[in-house]
């Protein structure tokens, strides 16, 4: 499968698509909750894969109630999440050979994440890759979060390439939103979330993995 335009820069998300991160956060949310004997159902957490800080707690306190310390249970799930990422967030497959094929094709590219740049740092730098990317949009950067398009256009802008020419790569649907939003060609990548009808929709493709984007960038295809 090829892409509709000759392809100028790649503005990557983070969670869930660059690093293994997304099944932790789910799994520390899921024990903070049961350490204070509140239900905390996959399908909540999933519903804020991809969203600013500020949306993701209006989907949790809509699931927990006002009265909820919301504040106190997610400090008690970032500082399970810090021991478990403690040595770095492992890299999802195809991250760090995606990454040489755009060295080899010269093509910019870009962080565009709801984390913080506090965040980016910590899970990219173990890894080698935080200064391989011309650009980190991250928390703080832009007015509007996911699904809104505004981080993926202010990574276009800071790369000084118009959003067309640009490949986003996402894993979550509300990323897929904001890319296709955009109007950035946009690759899904799926993590924790299936491609559904709609989201395909918005895509040029869905690839297995990124090591499948590698292979489209230098010519091959995606596989099924």
């Amino acid at each position: 499968m090829s892409l509709p335009r000759r392809v100028k820069a790649v503005v990557f998300d983070m969670d869930g698509l660059l690093i293994d991160s997304e099944a932790v956060y789910r799994d520390v949310m899921m024990a903070s909750s049961a350490a204070r004997g509140v239900d905390f159902p996959e399908d909540v957490f999933l519903r804020m894969v991809g969203l600013t800080g500020q949306a993701s707690r209006e989907v949790a306190m809509g699931h927990f109630g006002e009265s909820f310390d919301y504040e106190t249970w997610l400090a008690h799930a970032w500082a399970l999440a810090d021991e478990r990422l403690a040595a770095g967030a492992p890299l999802k497959a195809g991250a760090a050979e995606l990454l040489d094929a755009l060295d080899r094709l010269s093509l910019p590219r870009a962080v565009a994440t709801s984390s913080s740049h506090a965040s980016v740092r910590r899970h990219l730098e173990p890894a080698g890759l935080y200064g391989r990317f011309d650009a980190v949009i991250a928390a703080g950067d832009y007015a509007r979060g996911k699904p809104d398009p505004d981080p993926f256009l202010a990574a276009a802008a800071r790369l000084k390439v118009a959003p067309a020419d640009c490949l986003a790569l996402e894993d979550s649907h509300n990323g897929v939103r904001a890319a296709c939003a955009a109007g950035m060609m946009t690759v899904m990548v799926p993590d924790l979330l299936p491609a559904t009808d709609e989201i395909t929709v918005l895509c040029a493709a869905v690839a297995p993995s990124l090591h499948d984007v590698r292979l489209m960038l230098e010519g091959g295809a995606i596989t099924d």
